[in-house]
């Protein structure tokens, strides 16, 4: 192949850059393709633990929720009626302890039957085994024992949050009657969004915890974020065979939700190699190509010569590719590191001219 020659000017006029090729950390890439995900205990479907009517909705689709606010509001007659049962069994239950310690009392005297002593303990026990039955289900209610046993019933029953999140699906109507375990809200924590990527079987040995990835959204044109590797899948999924990836993205942003599809890089390897920016090679005929640069004075004028070498490439990062050479450059040889379409095309033009 020939050599190109330019002037200085053309030189300048062009922005050619020029200089030794630079040794540099570069990282081998694995590409996959996923979607953000939130662990599975930081999304709740929050449901009726019991059946009732929906008397207040006290949140909309995106409200940001903490553990414990209440949500919604139902009513039912069977509500109000396990209240009183509670209130009545709690009451029995205070006069069979006072009158199994009187029995006891009379029973350790031996004045008392211990026929009579023993029915009052049995009574008191079921009692209060009842007493802690209703009050389990109280407190899944979210209704205050305490205030109950006073005498205060609630005639709407609160339906709160299990997890601090925002609200993603709202289920209900006001008015609504809901049977026990209807979905009446969803919930997601996007604070513990991360990436989940699907690397193929032929790279999953490359992949391991603590490498970073790079990724954009699809739907957000122009995003890039970063990620680190927490988790790598020990089972194939299959059609197609590859496995879980899962990584915390560093500098989490507002606009990421569970769902959205992304495209990632995986940087595999990080070694130090000869590389280029990538405008320093052009590919002929299937072969890559860079440029050596010479400086010469030709009656008072700089000049410029570039004369292709035959190379080989490897990793390509970021803009910067990898450089095999077939034979060794002298010390201090300056390469060509942009325009090398420009400079390929160029000596065509030569090889033509000669040709004519």
């Amino acid at each position: 192949m020939g050599e190109v020659h330019l002037s200085n000017l053309k030189f300048k006029s062009l922005g050619m850059k020029v200089d030794t090729m630079p040794t540099r950390p570069i990282s081998g890439v694995v590409e996959a393709n996923g979607q953000l995900e939130v662990p599975p205990q930081h999304e709740a479907t929050v449901t009726a633990i019991v059946g009732g009517n929906i008397t207040s909705i006290k949140v909309i689709e995106g409200d940001k929720v903490n553990k414990g606010q209440v949500l919604a509001y139902l009513s039912h007659p069977d509500l109000i009626e396990i209240q009183t049962k509670y209130i009545t069994a709690y009451n029995r239950s205070e006069y069979l302890e006072q009158e199994y310690n009187r029995q006891k009392k009379l029973y350790e005297e031996e004045v008392g039957s211990g026929k009579t002593f023993q029915e009052t303990k049995s009574d008191y026990q079921s009692m209060k085994g009842e007493v802690k039955g209703y009050e389990a289900q109280l407190r899944q209610l979210n209704l205050k024992v305490e205030k109950i046993r006073n005498g205060d019933v609630y005639e709407q029953v609160p339906v709160v949050s299990p997890i601090d999140g925002y609200i993603e699906k709202v289920l209900i109507q006001l008015g609504q009657y809901i049977q026990p375990q209807t979905g009446m809200f969803t919930i997601v924590n996007t604070k513990h969004i991360h990436a989940d990527l699907m690397v193929f079987e032929k790279d999953v040995y490359k992949v391991k915890e603590g490498q970073k990835i790079s990724f954009t959204v699809e739907s957000v044109p122009g995003s890039r974020l970063t990620a680190k590797i927490y988790s790598v899948g020990k089972q194939f999924e299959q059609n197609p065979k590859a496995v879980h990836v899962h990584a915390e993205i560093e500098q989490k942003k507002e606009f990421l939700i569970p769902g959205m599809y992304i495209n990632g890089k995986i940087y595999t390897e990080n070694k130090a190699v000869k590389a280029l920016p990538e405008g320093a090679i052009i590919e002929e005929e299937g072969q890559p190509y860079i440029f050596i640069a010479e400086q010469h004075n030709e009656d008072g004028e700089t000049e410029w010569t570039f004369k292709p070498v035959e190379i080989r490439t490897g990793i390509a990062d970021e803009g910067w590719v990898e450089i095999d050479l077939l034979e060794p450059l002298p010390k201090g040889t300056k390469v060509a590191w942009n325009n090398a379409y420009y400079l390929i095309g160029e000596m065509k033009k030569g090889e033509l001219g000669d040709d004519d």
